[in-house]
């Protein structure tokens, strides 16, 4: 059981049982643990902490670890920051605890076991209890027992002693809080190739003010790209509101592009399409444009007939109607290198499909039916065996004669991906019934193959 402070104040304590705690405060409020609510909290919260470094990562259940290394003079310094932060937290009712370290590592663990001010960061971490490495508990109590209850007693030790001792783990932990080892961050955001941004000194109370940003915003990112020879595919912007909280909204076109007219319309297309509009309420005092994905993009020679115009309205439209309706819901048929009819093509989200081949010219008549069924519905067929042509097939209830057939075309089964298909070769066959109507048939398997096998209707002919 976890308590706020108001529980604290109580007499309640973190890991007291519940009914001991309803015996002393018989008003006692619980809510159940709700352990995805707290991570997309936390989520939520090292988005907005953007706004002091792009560097920063999460520290579950309840820390956000920050690399400010170039970015706290911003702020007035170390102690600037940490005050920004606190105040803009303290508005969400939130209590913070907050240290600075040379490693991450480092600043975590002053963050929750230091408990009294020291001259200098050194010190200070000297003076953590060994509980601050997070070793298995039976390491820690072997640390304890052997009389070396701080980092500062660890640190006074060879470390060849302390990894043969204690185990290599308690070693490389002691290292990385004493900054004697790299401590790596995984940032919850990879910092972006281009950003720009800019911040104000009063609060912009006003979502069309705030929008009207962004465009010179784009225009600078678009200058940027020029520069760097790219263009751009994916671009965020972020509005940073001043109670610390911060809201992100991001587009993707399908191909690079330094069109910042294009940009903008495909962020009015997705602010248009939120549920949940963008707020400003206090204000945002900061705005940051990012544009995480860069392509080369070359000068561009315009057909005299105008061919490349028409080619650029329509890479337009499947941007806007990607925006608008989910990179998901708007898809692009793409040819495959098979044989296994359901397999010969793929629909992938348009903005990320490679540019359209040309598709194989059709036989005459067709060798494929327009209408596939996915999958292949089966049928009750009387045939000439063995591996004989259909003479008659029931399929939904109808019984329809075959009047002509050709085939069969054998497709044998891909001996790499065998169970994709059980193995087995299918016969296809295109008939005809009596009144007029064409389908495609196959037999999946040969009866060398297995003793029954089945048949479907695979599709119809126009």
């Amino acid at each position: 059981m976890r308590v706020d402070p108001a529980a604290r104040a109580a007499g309640l304590t973190p890991g007291m049982p519940l009914a001991d705690a309803r015996a002393r405060v018989p008003e006692l409020i619980v809510v159940p643990h709700d352990p995805a609510a707290d991570h997309a909290w936390l989520d939520r919260l090292a988005f907005g902490c953007g706004r002091y470094t792009p560097l920063v990562a999460l520290d579950a259940p309840d820390g956000l670890i920050l690399d400010i290394a170039g970015a706290e003079h911003l702020f007035g310094g170390e102690d600037g920051l940490a005050a920004d932060a606190e105040r803009r937290l303290a508005r969400l009712g939130l209590t913070v605890r907050s240290a600075f370290g040379p490693t991450a590592d480092a600043a975590r663990a002053l963050a929750r076991h230091q408990t009294r001010p020291a001259p200098d960061e050194a010190q200070a971490i000297r003076r953590l209890p060994v509980a601050a490495l997070e070793l298995d508990p039976e390491a820690t109590t072997a640390l304890v027992r052997a009389g070396l209850k701080t980092i500062g007693d660890l640190a006074s030790r060879p470390m060849a002693n302390i990894a043969a001792r204690f185990g290599a783990g308690a070693a490389s932990a002691l290292r990385r809080i004493l900054g004697d080892a790299p401590s790596p961050l995984d940032p919850r955001i990879a910092p972006p190739p281009v950003a720009v941004e800019r911040r104000f000194a009063e609060p912009l109370g006003s979502t069309a003010h705030a929008v009207q940003v962004l465009v010179e915003l784009a225009g600078e990112a678009i200058d940027a790209l020029a520069v760097r020879g790219k263009g751009g595919r994916h671009f965020r912007a972020t509005f940073f509101r001043s109670d610390g909280l911060a809201r992100g909204i991001e587009v993707e076109t399908g191909h690079p592009t330094r069109d910042a007219g294009l940009v903008m319309r495909l962020f009015a297309e997705r602010m248009d399409s939120l549920a949940d509009p963008l707020d400003p309420g206090f204000g945002f005092d900061m705005i940051r444009l990012a544009v995480p994905r860069l392509e080369a993009l070359g000068a561009s020679q315009l057909k005299l007939e105008g061919g490349a115009v028409r080619a650029a309205a329509m890479d337009e439209l499947i941007d806007r109607m990607t925006t608008r309706l989910g990179r998901g819901r708007v898809r692009r048929l793409r040819g495959a290198d098979t044989h296994i009819p359901e397999q010969a093509q793929l629909a992938l989200p348009a903005i990320d499909a490679p540019p359209p081949a040309p598709w194989p010219a059709p036989g005459e008549p067709p060798t494929r039916p327009f209408h596939l069924f996915d999958p292949p519905q089966p049928i009750e067929v009387i045939a000439e065996v063995p591996d004989g042509p259909p003479h008659q097939f029931r399929w939904r209830r109808a019984v329809h004669a075959v009047r002509r057939y050709e085939g069969p075309e054998r497709i044998a089964a891909e001996w790499w991906r065998r169970r994709d298909n059980g193995g087995l070769t299918r016969d296809y066959y295109r008939v005809e019934d009596v009144q007029g109507r064409r389908y495609w048939l196959f037999r999946h398997g040969l009866y060398d193959e297995r003793a029954d096998p089945r048949w479907y209707i695979h599709g119809l002919f126009a």
